[in-house]
């Protein structure tokens, strides 16, 4: 009888522009899915797989459950068989909550809480009053933040202005918003008259409010007559709407306006600790709670082994496990404490991944998004062995990836491609990598790493004195001008200190490409993101003499049924969710009467179906040509100007991104990772737009672990030797070929790329 495999069957694969295909995908292997950004991999892996294997998850739940669950639609897919439970570890960064720590984002920081509840000595009460977020326990100063933000009245008030020429620099109370507007029409001030010149009194009350025991009536004027209202003081009113309070979530002002007029400094009752200094008294083995939190992991390893009480040991024996995976993916230079936001994209993947890896569950199928995204070779290779383990607890590891090191190393490869976008949605190549010929990833794994043997003359430098930003050990540099720098080292070697935080200070007319999302939506297209919609409906408006809100389908141009959605949803109550295209517009998003109207023989949705090839070559205005080919530049030609932001791939965003930045006019251009999330292919054009760049005589400096551009550069500039407290000092500057005769661990990995082909 012929063995049964035991393998993900999928067939008539149609999501986005997958090409009607067919998939067998082997259980308890490492899959690795590759080829172009925009080839198809995601809408195979997680717009299919995943998703089809999450619906039918939830069909196990009663329908009164299913109700609060997250609901999926059925995916575009004839058939779909033997599906396991999915995992999914995806790329996008994790969020920026100020308050989100290594402790609490692992889970760990509920258990050691727990753990000083019940051992902890003197005893103060429940897990929660070790919280910075508890009543009782956040500190009474700082609301448990650890820095207190103060209004700064220097800052704030120009005292040579009056109120109407704004004297109050801070914009929401400024005359330009409702809040300075009431000041002036009030009655309490004279608004034409120069702060310095108010009598100590008006002063007073301008700043601080009334006196204690006083009211000051102040009437609101609106356009029903005045309303009754107390005018608070600036100082108190600031206070109130704009510190006492999470800043990173304010809407109308950003948290850099509200800092702009304040000063901050660390709470002098807490330390920057954030908890009552009652709930610091409690103590276990001579440590309390912030200082559990502040040792690095391999301490609280032992400190959780040392406690020896029956209660106590069993809680830590739950901590354990969660510290050692953040200590075997080598991040044990890592505290509790330290804060998610100021970690590296490196540092940040591995936290994401040590997550996931602490269930004894298998057959289960767990998906990666280029885990490889911001790590240095030497730690690729730990990553490595990390899907390898998850492979050996009889479990499927699917990744898709564009690291050679990782593709190697799978068990099948499966190459999307030929292309991107609609030259892509086909299977080019399945099977072991062997059998990889004549695709742009056989290429890549025979392609030869070439050191820049003739680096440009360098005449000048960027000079930082003394950085001692993070971990930075005090470190002096100068960074070479008008050439490409590439700065380099394992994560949390101090990078980002030097550069994004350092540079940017002593250099802040720097052009900066962060890792940031792009803010993606299915009403955002190409042409919004590049701000070309507005010239384009402009054209449309001067041509037709039609309003200009006509060409727009979030305006008056919309389809009057799907209003400009170009889909469906109906109410379906309890079952599946499900999309149908507009009958009205048939998915074109534009109302009949937008449609009559042309420019140059094609309407507006012929306009947004040109490609960025033909775009080149349709339109004739200056501005709109000069953007569009810095899309074709990144290179992104192929995609339409009304394809939706939402569409796209990461290495598709990450490229739009680098294009809407590469427009703006500037000398110095400072990248983080920008081959994140591309193929080796793709990562080819963008280091032509880089030498391009540098070739018009601007300065071009990028964060990166890619070996391709580091050996591509000008000047390396390496951090480490390792990362936290034993990173922060330069190890290496000079050309690339220097790195030939050095012992970094960059430059161990760049020699290995020079001495052989990855094959």
């Amino acid at each position: 009888m012929p063995e049964i495999k035991d393998e993900i069957i999928l067939r008539g694969l149609k999501e986005h522009n997958l090409k009607n295909i067919d998939l067998n995908i082997p259980k308890e292997k490492i899959i690795v899915f590759t080829g172009l950004s925009g080839s198809g991999k995601s809408s195979v892996v997680f717009d299919t797989l995943a998703t089809e294997s999450r619906r039918q998850m939830t069909l196990n739940y009663p329908l009164y459950v299913r109700n609060q669950m997250p609901r999926y639609e059925r995916p575009h897919a004839d058939f779909m068989q033997n599906l396991s439970p999915v995992i999914v570890v995806e790329q996008r960064p994790i969020g920026g909550n100020p308050r989100s720590t290594v402790g609490t984002y692992m889970d760990i920081n509920p258990l050691i809480r727990l753990l000083f509840s019940r051992i902890g000595n003197p005893s103060i009460g429940s897990a929660n009053d070790f919280s910075s977020q508890s009543s009782f326990g956040r500190c009474p100063e700082c609301g448990g933040y650890g820095e207190v933000i103060a209004p700064d009245l220097n800052k704030m008030i120009d005292y040579d202005k009056s109120l109407r020429d704004y004297a109050v620099k801070f914009k929401p109370l400024s005359p330009s918003g409702w809040q300075g507007n009431w000041m002036m029409t009030c009655g309490l001030f004279d608004p034409d008259k120069p702060i310095k010149d108010y009598s100590e009194e008006k002063f007073h009350l301008l700043v601080y409010g009334p006196l204690e025991g006083e009211r000051a009536y102040a009437p609101f004027h609106t356009k029903h007559g005045p309303q009754n209202a107390e005018w608070d003081g600036l100082l108190p009113r600031f206070t109130r709407l704009y510190i006492n309070r999470d800043i990173t979530k304010l809407q109308q002002v950003s948290q850099d306006d509200v800092l702009a007029v304040s000063t901050r400094f660390l709470c002098p009752t807490c330390q920057g600790l954030g908890l009552n200094p009652k709930v610091l008294e409690c103590r276990i083995n001579g440590l309390n709670i912030a200082e559990y939190d502040q040792l690095e992991l391999p301490e609280i390893l032992e400190e959780l082994k040392n406690i020896k009480d029956p209660m106590g040991e069993s809680i830590a024996q739950q901590a354990i496990p969660h510290v050692k995976q953040l200590v075997d993916m080598g991040l044990g230079y890592l505290s509790l404490s330290r804060k998610m936001g100021t970690l590296s994209s490196g540092e940040a993947q591995r936290v994401k991944i040590a997550r996931h890896l602490g269930s004894s569950l298998n057959n289960i199928t767990y998906i990666f998004d280029e885990p490889s995204a911001g790590l240095h070779p030497e730690e690729v290779d730990m990553l490595i062995q990390m899907l390898k383990r998850i492979k050996d607890q009889h479990n499927t590891v699917i990744v898709i990836e564009h690291n050679l090191s990782v593709i190697k190393v799978a068990d099948e490869i499966i190459e999307m491609g030929p292309g991107a976008g609609v030259n892509g949605g086909k299977v080019v190549y399945q099977g072991k990598l062997e059998g990889l010929k004549n695709s742009p990833t056989a290429t890549a794994l025979n392609h030869k790493l070439k050191i820049n043997k003739n680096p440009r003359d360098i005449k000048n430098y960027f000079t930082i004195n003394r950085a001692s930003n993070n971990n930075l050990k005090n470190i002096s540099v100068n960074i070479p001008k008008n050439v490409l720098v590439s700065i380099c080292g394992v994560s949390g070697s101090g990078k980002s200190s030097l550069i994004l935080e350092a540079f940017t200070e002593r250099y802040p007319e720097t052009i900066m490409v962060g890792q940031g999302g792009i803010g993606i939506s299915n009403r955002s297209t190409l042409a919004t993101y590049m701000g070309i919609m507005d010239d384009i409906r402009a054209i449309f408006a001067k041509e037709t003499g039609q309003p200009a809100g006509l060409f727009s389908f979030n305006s008056s141009g919309a389809c009057p049924i799907c209003k400009g959605k170009g889909i469906l949803t109906p109410e379906v109550a309890f079952a599946d969710p499900v999309t149908i295209p507009c009958e009205a517009c048939g998915g074109m998003r534009y109302s009949d009467e937008a449609l009559v109207y042309r420019y140059q023989d094609k309407n507006i949705v012929e306009i947004l179906e040109l490609t960025i090839d033909e775009a080149i070559h349709y339109f004739k205005i200056p501005k709109i040509i000069k953007r569009v080919h810095t899309l074709k530049d990144v290179g992104l030609g192929y995609l339409t100007l009304g394809q939706t932001t939402s569409s796209l791939s990461g290495g598709e965003i990450q490229r739009l991104k680098l294009a809407s930045h590469l427009q703006k006019e500037g000398q110095i251009y400072l990248l983080d990772e920008p081959s994140l999330g591309l193929h080796t292919e793709d990562n080819e054009k963008l280091l032509d737009v880089f030498q391009n760049f540098v070739n018009r005589g601007n300065s071009v400096i990028i964060i990166e672990h890619n070996l391709n551009f580091i050996a591509a550069s000008d000047w390396v500039i390496e951090l480490g030797p390792g990362g936290g407290k034993q990173g922060g000092q330069i190890i290496l500057e000079g050309p690339p070929e220097e790195m030939l005769h050095a012992e970094t661990l960059t430059a161990k990995w760049l020699k290995d790329g020079v001495r052989k082909h990855f094959t």
